[in-house]
Protein backbone atom coordinates (compact mmCIF):
# COMPACT_ATOMS: atom_id res chain seq x y z
CA UNK A 1 0.00 0.00 0.00
CA UNK A 2 2.78 2.41 0.93
CA UNK A 3 4.68 1.88 -2.34
CA UNK A 4 1.43 2.44 -4.22
CA UNK A 5 1.06 5.89 -2.67
CA UNK A 6 4.66 6.83 -3.45
CA UNK A 7 4.54 5.89 -7.13
CA UNK A 8 1.12 7.30 -7.95
CA UNK A 9 2.64 10.75 -8.47
CA UNK A 10 5.31 9.20 -10.70
CA UNK A 11 2.63 7.60 -12.84
CA UNK A 12 0.86 10.92 -13.47
CA UNK A 13 3.92 13.18 -13.47
CA UNK A 14 3.05 14.58 -16.88
CA UNK A 15 -0.34 15.75 -15.63
CA UNK A 16 1.26 17.20 -12.50
CA UNK A 17 3.67 19.24 -14.64
CA UNK A 18 0.85 20.56 -16.82
CA UNK A 19 -1.41 21.55 -13.95
CA UNK A 20 1.26 23.39 -11.97
CA UNK A 21 2.95 24.76 -15.08
CA UNK A 22 6.38 23.43 -14.12
CA UNK A 23 9.29 21.89 -15.98
CA UNK A 24 11.43 18.87 -15.28
CA UNK A 25 13.49 20.80 -12.74
CA UNK A 26 10.61 21.42 -10.35
CA UNK A 27 9.08 18.03 -11.13
CA UNK A 28 12.35 16.49 -9.96
CA UNK A 29 12.23 18.71 -6.89
CA UNK A 30 9.12 16.82 -5.73
CA UNK A 31 11.15 13.63 -5.49
CA UNK A 32 14.11 15.46 -3.97
CA UNK A 33 11.92 16.84 -1.18
CA UNK A 34 10.56 13.36 -0.51
CA UNK A 35 14.02 11.75 -0.42
CA UNK A 36 15.59 14.45 1.77
CA UNK A 37 12.74 14.21 4.29
CA UNK A 38 13.08 10.43 4.32
CA UNK A 39 16.88 10.64 4.71
CA UNK A 40 16.71 13.10 7.62
CA UNK A 41 13.96 11.36 9.58
CA UNK A 42 14.88 7.69 8.99
CA UNK A 43 17.73 7.66 11.57
CA UNK A 44 15.53 9.60 14.00
CA UNK A 45 12.78 7.01 13.80
CA UNK A 46 15.38 4.25 14.01
CA UNK A 47 16.64 5.75 17.28
CA UNK A 48 13.11 6.15 18.64
CA UNK A 49 12.14 2.64 17.55
CA UNK A 50 14.87 1.14 19.73
CA UNK A 51 13.58 2.96 22.80
CA UNK A 52 9.82 3.43 22.50
CA UNK A 53 6.78 1.58 21.21
CA UNK A 54 7.35 0.57 17.61
CA UNK A 55 3.63 -0.01 17.19
CA UNK A 56 2.82 3.59 18.12
CA UNK A 57 5.55 5.04 15.91
CA UNK A 58 4.50 2.97 12.90
CA UNK A 59 0.81 3.78 13.36
CA UNK A 60 1.70 7.48 13.54
CA UNK A 61 3.80 7.26 10.40
CA UNK A 62 1.18 5.45 8.34
CA UNK A 63 -1.53 7.86 9.51
CA UNK A 64 0.66 10.84 8.59
CA UNK A 65 1.48 9.23 5.27
CA UNK A 66 -2.16 8.66 4.38
CA UNK A 67 -3.52 12.00 5.60
CA UNK A 68 -0.86 14.09 3.86
CA UNK A 69 -1.40 12.18 0.62
CA UNK A 70 -5.15 12.71 0.79
CA UNK A 71 -5.11 16.39 1.75
CA UNK A 72 -2.22 17.05 -0.62
CA UNK A 73 -4.45 16.03 -3.51
CA UNK A 74 -6.58 19.16 -2.95
CA UNK A 75 -3.66 21.62 -2.98
CA UNK A 76 -3.35 23.96 -5.96
CA UNK A 77 -0.08 25.64 -4.93
CA UNK A 78 3.11 23.91 -6.04
CA UNK A 79 5.24 24.93 -3.04
CA UNK A 80 2.64 23.63 -0.60
CA UNK A 81 2.20 20.47 -2.66
CA UNK A 82 5.97 19.90 -2.45
CA UNK A 83 5.83 20.45 1.32
CA UNK A 84 3.17 17.77 1.67
CA UNK A 85 5.33 15.52 -0.47
CA UNK A 86 8.02 15.90 2.19
CA UNK A 87 5.53 14.92 4.89
CA UNK A 88 4.85 11.72 2.93
CA UNK A 89 8.60 11.02 3.09
CA UNK A 90 8.53 11.42 6.87
CA UNK A 91 5.65 8.94 7.09
CA UNK A 92 7.49 6.38 5.01
CA UNK A 93 10.66 6.80 7.06
CA UNK A 94 8.81 5.80 10.22
CA UNK A 95 7.40 2.62 8.71
CA UNK A 96 10.16 1.27 6.49
CA UNK A 97 12.85 1.91 9.11
CA UNK A 98 11.13 0.01 11.89
CA UNK A 99 9.22 -2.78 10.13
CA UNK A 100 12.33 -4.90 9.25
CA UNK A 101 13.46 -4.82 12.89
CA UNK A 102 10.16 -6.34 14.00
CA UNK A 103 10.62 -9.14 11.45
CA UNK A 104 14.14 -9.65 12.79
CA UNK A 105 12.81 -9.98 16.33
CA UNK A 106 10.19 -12.54 15.30
CA UNK A 107 12.25 -14.90 13.11
CA UNK A 108 15.80 -16.24 12.77
CA UNK A 109 17.91 -17.97 10.12
CA UNK A 110 16.38 -18.90 6.80
CA UNK A 111 12.90 -18.21 8.13
CA UNK A 112 13.93 -14.61 8.70
CA UNK A 113 15.27 -14.46 5.14
CA UNK A 114 11.97 -15.75 3.79
CA UNK A 115 9.95 -13.25 5.82
CA UNK A 116 12.18 -10.38 4.72
CA UNK A 117 11.78 -11.52 1.13
CA UNK A 118 8.01 -11.48 1.59
CA UNK A 119 8.21 -7.97 3.09
CA UNK A 120 10.43 -6.54 0.35
CA UNK A 121 8.42 -8.36 -2.28
CA UNK A 122 5.69 -5.81 -1.55
CA UNK A 123 7.86 -2.79 -2.42
CA UNK A 124 8.35 -3.31 -6.17
CA UNK A 125 4.92 -4.91 -6.55
CA UNK A 126 3.30 -1.99 -4.74
CA UNK A 127 5.31 0.45 -6.82
CA UNK A 128 4.05 -1.16 -10.00
CA UNK A 129 0.50 -0.99 -8.71
CA UNK A 130 1.08 2.69 -7.97
CA UNK A 131 1.61 3.45 -11.65
CA UNK A 132 -1.44 1.40 -12.57
CA UNK A 133 -3.71 2.95 -9.94
CA UNK A 134 -2.52 6.45 -10.78
CA UNK A 135 -3.00 6.10 -14.52
CA UNK A 136 -6.30 4.19 -14.34
CA UNK A 137 -7.91 6.29 -11.60
CA UNK A 138 -6.77 9.52 -13.23
CA UNK A 139 -8.04 8.47 -16.65
CA UNK A 140 -11.37 7.24 -15.27
CA UNK A 141 -12.03 10.41 -13.29
CA UNK A 142 -10.46 12.76 -15.82
CA UNK A 143 -8.31 14.16 -13.00
CA UNK A 144 -4.91 12.84 -11.85
CA UNK A 145 -5.65 13.89 -8.26
CA UNK A 146 -8.12 11.04 -7.81
CA UNK A 147 -5.24 8.58 -7.81
CA UNK A 148 -4.02 10.27 -4.62
CA UNK A 149 -7.49 10.23 -3.09
CA UNK A 150 -8.23 6.53 -3.52
CA UNK A 151 -5.30 4.79 -1.85
CA UNK A 152 -5.16 6.68 1.50
CA UNK A 153 -8.28 4.82 2.60
CA UNK A 154 -6.13 1.70 2.64
CA UNK A 155 -3.99 3.57 5.16
CA UNK A 156 -6.85 3.52 7.67
CA UNK A 157 -6.94 -0.27 7.37
CA UNK A 158 -3.16 -0.42 7.84
CA UNK A 159 -3.30 1.77 10.97
CA UNK A 160 -6.00 -0.47 12.45
CA UNK A 161 -3.98 -3.61 11.73
CA UNK A 162 -0.83 -2.11 13.25
CA UNK A 163 -2.64 -0.87 16.36
CA UNK A 164 -4.68 -3.98 17.16
CA UNK A 165 -3.22 -6.96 15.28
CA UNK A 166 0.52 -6.51 14.76
CA UNK A 167 2.92 -7.99 17.31
CA UNK A 168 5.59 -5.76 18.84
CA UNK A 169 8.08 -8.31 20.20
CA UNK A 170 10.80 -7.61 22.71
CA UNK A 171 14.09 -6.57 21.12
CA UNK A 172 16.12 -9.71 20.41
CA UNK A 173 13.21 -12.01 21.23
CA UNK A 174 13.79 -14.41 18.33
CA UNK A 175 17.37 -15.11 19.44
CA UNK A 176 16.56 -15.23 23.19
CA UNK A 177 18.70 -12.18 23.88
CA UNK A 178 17.85 -9.08 25.85
CA UNK A 179 19.03 -6.02 23.97
CA UNK A 180 19.46 -2.81 25.90
CA UNK A 181 19.48 0.57 24.20
CA UNK A 182 22.81 2.40 24.19
CA UNK A 183 23.53 6.07 23.56
CA UNK A 184 23.21 7.45 20.05
CA UNK A 185 26.91 8.31 20.08
CA UNK A 186 27.84 4.72 20.93
CA UNK A 187 25.52 3.42 18.22
CA UNK A 188 27.15 5.59 15.55
CA UNK A 189 30.66 4.67 16.71
CA UNK A 190 29.82 0.95 16.56
CA UNK A 191 28.28 1.21 13.09
CA UNK A 192 31.23 3.13 11.65
CA UNK A 193 33.54 0.33 12.81
CA UNK A 194 31.32 -2.29 11.15
CA UNK A 195 32.61 -2.79 7.56
CA UNK A 196 29.72 -5.04 6.52
CA UNK A 197 27.19 -2.41 7.54
CA UNK A 198 29.08 0.51 6.00
CA UNK A 199 29.75 -1.19 2.65
CA UNK A 200 26.22 -2.62 2.43
CA UNK A 201 24.76 0.81 3.15
CA UNK A 202 26.98 2.48 0.56
CA UNK A 203 26.13 -0.12 -2.08
CA UNK A 204 22.41 -0.02 -1.39
CA UNK A 205 22.48 3.78 -1.59
CA UNK A 206 23.50 3.29 -5.22
CA UNK A 207 20.71 0.74 -5.72
CA UNK A 208 18.17 3.14 -4.22
CA UNK A 209 19.45 5.92 -6.49
CA UNK A 210 18.92 3.81 -9.60
CA UNK A 211 15.55 2.52 -8.41
CA UNK A 212 14.34 6.00 -7.51
CA UNK A 213 15.47 7.46 -10.82
CA UNK A 214 13.73 4.71 -12.77
CA UNK A 215 10.58 5.00 -10.70
CA UNK A 216 10.34 8.77 -11.09
CA UNK A 217 11.54 9.36 -14.65
CA UNK A 218 11.09 5.95 -16.30
CA UNK A 219 7.58 6.44 -17.73
CA UNK A 220 8.38 10.00 -18.87
CA UNK A 221 11.60 8.90 -20.59
CA UNK A 222 9.92 5.98 -22.35
CA UNK A 223 6.98 8.14 -23.43
CA UNK A 224 9.23 10.83 -24.92
CA UNK A 225 11.35 8.20 -26.66
CA UNK A 226 8.35 6.44 -28.16
CA UNK A 227 6.97 9.69 -29.55
CA UNK A 228 10.08 9.87 -31.75
CA UNK A 229 8.92 6.76 -33.61
CA UNK A 230 6.80 7.39 -36.72
CA UNK A 231 3.11 6.46 -36.83
CA UNK A 232 2.77 5.68 -33.13
CA UNK A 233 -0.17 6.81 -31.04
CA UNK A 234 0.43 6.60 -27.28
CA UNK A 235 -0.43 8.46 -24.09
CA UNK A 236 1.55 8.92 -20.90
CA UNK A 237 -1.20 7.01 -19.06
CA UNK A 238 -0.72 3.95 -21.25
CA UNK A 239 3.05 4.08 -20.80
CA UNK A 240 2.68 4.39 -17.01
CA UNK A 241 0.27 1.45 -17.00
CA UNK A 242 2.70 -0.77 -18.95
CA UNK A 243 5.66 0.41 -16.89
CA UNK A 244 3.72 -0.45 -13.74
CA UNK A 245 2.98 -3.96 -15.00
CA UNK A 246 6.65 -4.49 -15.87
CA UNK A 247 7.77 -3.26 -12.44
CA UNK A 248 5.17 -5.31 -10.61
CA UNK A 249 6.02 -8.61 -12.30
CA UNK A 250 9.77 -7.91 -12.12
CA UNK A 251 9.47 -7.41 -8.37
CA UNK A 252 7.25 -10.45 -7.93
CA UNK A 253 9.94 -12.58 -9.58
CA UNK A 254 13.17 -10.82 -8.57
CA UNK A 255 12.77 -10.43 -4.79
CA UNK A 256 11.80 -14.04 -3.95
CA UNK A 257 14.29 -15.36 -6.52
CA UNK A 258 17.14 -13.50 -4.83
CA UNK A 259 16.13 -14.81 -1.42
CA UNK A 260 15.77 -18.38 -2.73
CA UNK A 261 19.21 -18.27 -4.38
CA UNK A 262 20.82 -17.02 -1.17
CA UNK A 263 19.17 -19.69 0.98
CA UNK A 264 20.16 -22.45 -1.42
CA UNK A 265 23.78 -21.38 -1.80
CA UNK A 266 24.63 -20.41 1.82
CA UNK A 267 25.43 -23.99 2.83
CA UNK A 268 27.98 -24.25 0.00
CA UNK A 269 29.35 -20.70 -0.25
CA UNK A 270 29.73 -18.67 2.92
CA UNK A 271 29.99 -15.36 1.07
CA UNK A 272 27.19 -15.99 -1.41
CA UNK A 273 25.02 -13.06 -0.25
CA UNK A 274 27.32 -10.21 -1.38
CA UNK A 275 28.32 -12.18 -4.47
CA UNK A 276 24.71 -12.56 -5.59
CA UNK A 277 24.12 -8.85 -5.05
CA UNK A 278 27.28 -7.91 -6.93
CA UNK A 279 26.60 -10.11 -9.97
CA UNK A 280 22.94 -9.02 -10.02
CA UNK A 281 23.89 -5.34 -10.18
CA UNK A 282 26.54 -6.00 -12.82
CA UNK A 283 23.85 -7.68 -14.93
CA UNK A 284 21.23 -5.03 -14.25
CA UNK A 285 23.23 -2.00 -15.37
CA UNK A 286 23.70 -2.92 -19.06
CA UNK A 287 20.15 -4.23 -19.31
CA UNK A 288 18.65 -0.94 -18.09
CA UNK A 289 21.03 1.02 -20.31
CA UNK A 290 20.06 -0.98 -23.39
CA UNK A 291 16.38 -0.56 -22.54
CA UNK A 292 16.76 3.22 -22.54
CA UNK A 293 18.76 3.12 -25.77
CA UNK A 294 16.09 1.03 -27.53
CA UNK A 295 13.21 3.30 -26.55
CA UNK A 296 13.10 5.27 -29.81
CA UNK A 297 13.55 2.15 -31.95
CA UNK A 298 11.48 -0.76 -30.60
CA UNK A 299 8.78 -0.52 -27.94
CA UNK A 300 8.49 -4.22 -27.07
CA UNK A 301 12.26 -4.65 -26.72
CA UNK A 302 12.36 -1.64 -24.39
CA UNK A 303 9.90 -3.24 -21.98
CA UNK A 304 11.57 -6.66 -22.21
CA UNK A 305 15.02 -5.27 -21.39
CA UNK A 306 13.56 -3.06 -18.65
CA UNK A 307 11.84 -6.11 -17.15
CA UNK A 308 15.09 -8.10 -17.11
CA UNK A 309 16.98 -5.12 -15.67
CA UNK A 310 14.41 -4.72 -12.89
CA UNK A 311 14.41 -8.45 -12.09
CA UNK A 312 18.17 -8.48 -11.56
CA UNK A 313 17.98 -5.21 -9.59
CA UNK A 314 15.29 -6.67 -7.32
CA UNK A 315 17.42 -9.72 -6.52
CA UNK A 316 19.27 -7.61 -3.97
CA UNK A 317 16.44 -6.18 -1.83
CA UNK A 318 15.87 -8.89 0.77
CA UNK A 319 19.49 -10.10 0.72
CA UNK A 320 20.90 -6.69 1.66
CA UNK A 321 18.37 -6.34 4.49
CA UNK A 322 19.41 -9.75 5.79
CA UNK A 323 23.10 -8.81 5.60
CA UNK A 324 22.51 -5.62 7.59
CA UNK A 325 20.42 -7.30 10.27
CA UNK A 326 22.88 -10.15 10.73
CA UNK A 327 25.94 -7.89 10.80
CA UNK A 328 24.47 -5.39 13.26
CA UNK A 329 22.49 -7.51 15.73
Amino acid sequence: MFSIIICIVSGVLGDVKKEFGIGDDKAGLLQTVFVVAYMVFAPIFGYLGDRYSRRTIMAFGVALWSLTTFFGSFIGNFALFAFFRGLVGIGEASYSTIAPTIISDLFVGNVRSKMLAFFYFAIPVGSGLGYIVGSVAGAAAGNWRWGLRVTPFLGAVAVALIAWVMQDPERGQAEDSHIKATSYKDDIRSLIKNPSFMLSTLAFTCVAFVTGALAWWGPQFIYLGLTLQPDINITIESVSYKFGLVGMFAGAIGVPLGSALAQRLRSRFEDCDPLICGFALLASSPLVYLALICVNVHEAMTYILMFLGMVTLNLTWSIVADIVLVSVF
